[in-house]
């Protein structure tokens, strides 16, 4: 899916995306090699390092899916574009590479070595690895910029931000979950009314106020995203002053999240 994203809707409008697949496509455009080549070979030095430093099963399923994406560009390379809108090419061209980047994240690969390299730097240094690989792929966009025009920067850009967020889509799923941890002195009567107005399971978490050192028990539960303003008014109604602290839930398993599982 990504390769079909680059060759059949991204390059042929002098679109870009970010990391070393970003940098082999300038490569390409400026010396004229397959597209294909630059993506494997720059890759495999950042994937050696990789084995090393992060794992054999890490680097060696990244490898499989560079090689395989790497030959199936190849393969579409002298394919006619299906638009040369390049609005139209952004926004499917996006659409397509998020998911296909998406569905192999959400299985633990990688497309490029970018993320190894994030991950590195981000040992070192204490740096967020979002903001390496976004620090990284500015520089990319503003090489672009000098090769391909600043027009075709800019849709690169919007390229990327459409593929990162259905790439966001695939990875959490349309079925966002929130965990929920409500402290308040009503717990036992809050607990209750979620399992039986909600239909969702409960924990009791045991802890001691920092200030008033009394005993109390935390709740906690995992909701979706739809049913998050109703779990908040089931609490507010009980207790006004209930604490609610919010996270997201990048993926929920086992557990009888199921609705009609809970006994």
């Amino acid at each position: 899916m990504m390769a079909v994203a680059l060759e059949i809707f991204l390059v042929p409008n002098d679109v870009i995306d970010g990391g070393i697949t970003g940098i082999s496509i300038v490569l390409s455009k400026v010396t004229a090699v397959p597209l294909g080549l630059f993506i494997f070979f720059i890759n495999v030095p950042f994937l050696i390092i990789g084995y090393k430093q992060i794992g054999k099963t890490f680097a060696i399923t990244t490898l499989y899916a560079i090689a395989l994406m790497s030959v199936v560009t190849a393969l579409l390379h002298h394919v006619e574009p299906f638009t040369n809108e390049k609005i139209l090419a952004v926004l499917f061209g996006g659409l397509i590479l998020g998911l296909g980047v998406g569905l192999v994240l959400r299985f633990g690969g990688s497309l490029d070595g970018t993320e190894i390299v994030a991950i590195l730097l981000s040992k070192r240094f204490r740096l967020p690895v979002g903001q390496i690989i976004m620090f990284i792929n500015v520089f990319i966009f503003i090489i672009a910029g000098f090769v391909f025009g600043w027009d075709s920067a800019m849709y690169s850009i919007f390229t990327y931000y459409i593929a990162s967020k259905v790439m966001d889509i695939v990875v959490q799923g349309l079925d966002e979950s929130k965990s929920v941890t409500i402290i308040s002195s009503e717990y036992e009567e809050i607990s209750q009314a979620i399992m039986s107005r909600l239909g969702r399971n409960t924990t009791y978490i045991y802890a001691k106020g920092g200030y008033s050192k009394e005993d109390t028990q935390m709740i906690y539960c995992v909701v979706t995203r739809l049913e998050l303003s109703k779990l908040k008014s089931i609490v507010q109604e009980i207790d006004e002053k209930a604490f609610i602290s919010i996270q997201q839930v990048s993926d929920v398993l086992g557990g009888n999240f199921d609705k009609n599982s809970i006994h």
